[in-house]
């Protein structure tokens, strides 16, 4: 099963930025068990959001010819806890675009209070090797996250400027 933490885009900028929202409800399964009386959005899930925002990102700056996959976390940092009932905006900014890969940076936020910071490593695969390995199944773009892509991708047409105007 996959696990989509990304409700919609808010902007998106080919290969230079994105921001997403999640609207964390207290029905989510994860907040039953962290923590009961006391639901927390576990860290682990913050960047993850922040990482399919940033895959994305990489992913549509290449067409989706690349199977792009996390690499790594080498710095995150985390301010204060996201409680149920918060709406969490993922932004992140590419940094480095390669052929073997990609960085972004990226942020969590409340409304305007920063509470998360991370830096992630993305990879491109090699398409025959991750064939051998992973199938023909891009399993990193799932239909789900390039139609919410496509939503504010439409949504970005409706707001740009009449040629001429």
């Amino acid at each position: 099963m996959r696990w989509i933490w990304i409700d919609r885009f808010l902007d998106f900028e080919r290969a230079k930025s994105a921001r997403a929202v999640k609207n964390l409800s207290l029905a989510e399964d994860h907040f039953a068990d962290h923590f009961p009386g006391y639901p927390v959005m576990p860290g682990s899930l913050l960047l993850e959001g922040l990482a399919q925002t940033g895959g994305i990102l990489v992913g549509e700056a290449n067409d989706f010819r690349e199977k792009v996959v996390l690499a790594k976390i080498p710095k995150a940092v985390f301010h204060r806890e996201v409680l149920a009932g918060e709406t969490v905006t993922y932004e992140v900014e590419l940094l480095q675009l390669r052929a073997e890969g990609a960085a972004v940076r990226g942020r969590v936020l409340v409304e305007s209070e920063v509470i998360a910071e991370a830096e992630i490593f993305f990879a491109h695969l090699d398409q025959s090797r991750s064939q051998q390995a992973f199938g023909e199944h891009n399993f990193v773009f799932s239909g789900e996250l390039k139609h919410l892509l496509g939503l504010a991708q439409i949504k970005a047409r409706r707001t740009e400027p009449a040629p001429g105007s």
